[in-house]
């Protein structure tokens, strides 16, 4: 919140340098446009966005976060989706581990 005070001030203060060099006897409009775009957007420009730097890496984290995680639960569905379609693989013994001997007739 108080960035944005300070960007305010500062582009007035660069618009009212501009309008001063425009308006004055010796100075031209294309001065005064160099005047707000080198004393006012450009500066507050590279301010914003190193003031924005922490910002975005942090979203860069959470992003990458999200998407472990997702990759970490997808990874658990798959393994469980793949532990239900193969038999024996709860543990549990079969009922009939061993096949019933029958005698020759």
């Amino acid at each position: 919140m108080f960035i944005h005070l300070i960007v305010i001030g500062w582009l007035y203060v660069a618009v009212m340098m501009a309008v001063a060099e425009a308006t004055n006897t010796t100075g031209t409009v294309l001065g005064a446009i160099f005047t707000f775009l080198l004393y006012g957007l450009a500066p507050v420009a590279l301010v914003v966005y190193l003031m924005a730097t922490p910002a975005r890496r942090r979203a860069i984290k959470e992003r990458e976060a999200q998407a472990q995680e997702a990759a970490r639960r997808a990874a658990a569905e798959s393994a469980k989706a793949a532990a239900s379609d193969l038999p024996d693989q709860r543990g549990e013994t079969p009922a009939d581990a061993v096949a019933p001997v029958r005698k020759e007739p």
